[in-house]
């Protein structure tokens, strides 16, 4: 089953060329399964992707698009006439380029207002050389997927998410494990969004002499989502999505001229790090001395400025050539690269040791903090709109529909059944972010947990996983895979020794992938406990973490 991703379409707003209007047989065959998309053989996959990675040189080569009579084109042997319109109008929606998807990515990913407190935890010397090197890491998983997808997508077996990569290698469980942890990233990441804006929110009352419970703060953002929640299709919301960029970008520049002309918000530090941190003058350094599980989280929140991955075959499947989704996502991770060290090390220069999780919330004079909090209040409501959207969709395809058989999502049943979902969501994202009130550590449980996963301990091993069925079938004299027989010794080992090697290296990276993040969830719950000890916010408590 599929669902519209973040890209879906908000891709609309970047392409003259894509349908301005979806009619109800357009949107349903989004959601709906055919004959074409149930199971095949591995062979006959790899097959299948390779004539239509073909067939695409040949469209983009003459600069035309694929032509043929429906009725005698390969593709839809053995397929219904409704069947094979479903696949030719899938196919026309499939109109992005690579720079609409760059931009799509920096949209997604771009927003380092935790950069700086990652930093102020290990320092300069390993701030600076981890995000690069997990930036890095983060670039050859990127493609790592893309090299999945074109391997494994065709029009009758079309790859439309993580899961379903996941499902072509390992299986059905692979599919319902990947869905399960998007579905947590997603709630966390609305969670954590609601606990940003209730912080802001919080600032802005308790700044102009007011009082408000911070719960209260943080209910109100998530009654909020619950009523754009009742929007079901995404394709209205592109501009949006494409503002969020700029209103990052103005967060960041803006908040960079305040921090340099402005004391660190002493109170706030006191507020969310507890009364030892005020003692002494604004401290930096190469190297901090901290307790392990701080220098862990610290690096729980880098981890989160590559959490894009989980969506990235999405933004393949809405790509008229995918083999060039390369550009796009190299060119973004190195501008997602640049601006948080730009904005992590500059800020963390000013304020040391008084860095917040939310760095321009750091700024000490109030005037200066409203300007930034409202901006960020609009940015973070349009990003939980977006995430909470996808995040409903998922579960409802994957769950409602697929695991209980429940109605399609655009029936009158389905729609009733939308509306109580949406409430349901959003009170757990109000939960986690009012249960855990800390922006830095739940970044860093949500980054241990899941983003980890996505976007480094799962793509080598579904690289290995490939490699292994790949050579464990066996190649015919041209150099295709065989529909034969399957032995899993000559998977691992056959393809001489590079190719050894290098299946080698992927399990290394798997198991290290997997490694960090177990330490990464040890370090983010003894971060959770620690900071409750000093803090000024309780579960679902008044007092602010801010003020």
């Amino acid at each position: 089953m599929a669902f519209v991703s973040p890209a879906n379409l908000a891709l609309e707003g970047h392409d003259p060329k894509a349908p301005t209007k979806l009619t109800s047989d357009q949107e349903e065959s989004q959601y709906s399964e055919t004959t074409a998309e149930r199971s095949a053989s591995f062979p006959t996959l790899l097959r299948l992707a390779a004539e239509q990675r073909e067939r695409e040189k040949v469209s983009i080569s003459t600069n035309e698009p694929e032509k043929g009579s429906i009725g005698d084109d390969a593709r839809f042997q053995g397929l219904s006439a409704h069947e094979q319109e479903l696949l030719t109008a899938r196919r026309a929606l499939r109109t992005a380029s690579w720079a609409a998807v760059f931009y799509l990515i920096t949209t997604d990913i771009l927003g380092p207002f935790n950069a700086p407190f990652a930093i102020s935890q290990v320092g300069y010397a390993p701030g600076v050389i981890l995000y690069f090197v997990m930036g890095a890491v983060a670039c050859y998983t990127g493609l790592i997927l893309w090299h999945l997808f074109c391997r494994l997508d065709s029009d009758r077996f079309p790859v439309k998410t993580y899961s379903d990569l996941a499902q072509r290698i390992y299986g059905p469980w692979a599919r319902h494990m990947c869905t399960v942890l998007q579905t947590i990233q997603l709630i966390i990441n609305v969670g954590t969004i609601c606990l940003s804006n209730g912080q802001s929110l919080s600032q802005i009352v308790i700044g102009g002499g007011g009082q408000l419970c911070f719960s209260v703060c943080i209910v109100i953002w998530a009654i909020v989502g619950m009523i754009i929640g009742q929007i079901r299709t995404l394709k209205n919301f592109g501009w949006l999505a494409n503002s969020a960029v700029y209103l990052n970008l103005s967060i960041i520049f803006i908040s960079m001229g305040f921090v340099a002309h402005s004391p660190p918000n002493y109170t706030a530090a006191v507020a969310s790090y507890g009364p030892a941190i005020a003692s002494g003058p604004i401290a930096t350094a190469a190297f901090v001395d901290q307790e392990l599980y701080n220098k862990v989280n610290g690096i729980m929140n880098m981890v989160f400025a590559y959490g894009g991955a989980m969506i990235f075959p999405e933004f393949m499947a809405e790509m008229r050539r995918p083999m060039d989704f390369w550009k796009g996502m190299c060119c973004a991770q190195a501008l997602i690269f640049s601006c948080y060290m730009l904005y992590g090390v500059f800020v963390y220069a000013y304020q040391g040791q008084y860095t917040l999780a939310i760095a321009y919330q750091g700024v000490s004079t109030y005037a200066w903090q409203t300007v930034n909090n409202v901006i960020g209040l609009v940015s973070g409501i349009i990003a939980a709109g977006l995430y909470g959207n996808i995040g409903i969709k998922v579960a409802y395809i994957h769950i409602v529909e697929d695991w209980f058989k429940g109605p399609p999502l655009l029936s009158k049943k389905g729609h009733l059944l939308w509306a109580c979902m949406v409430f349901l969501y959003w009170s757990l994202a109000f939960i986690v972010g009012s249960a855990i009130p800390q922006v830095q550590t739940i970044s860093g449980l949500v980054a241990a947990v899941c983003i980890m996963q996505f976007t480094y301990t799962f793509p080598p091993a579904l690289l290995l996983g490939y490699d292994v069925l790949a050579d464990g079938y066996g190649y015919d004299e041209k150099g295709v895979v065989q529909a034969g027989s399957f032995s899993l010794a000559r998977g691992f080992l056959s393809g001489g020794w590079k190719r050894i090697l290098f299946k080698l290296f992927n399990l290394c990276l798997f198991l290290a992938s997997a490694a960090l993040a177990c330490l990464g969830m040890y370090g983010s719950g003894t971060a959770i406990y620690a900071v409750f000890q000093v803090s000024n916010a309780t579960s679902f408590g008044c007092p602010s973490p801010v003020a």
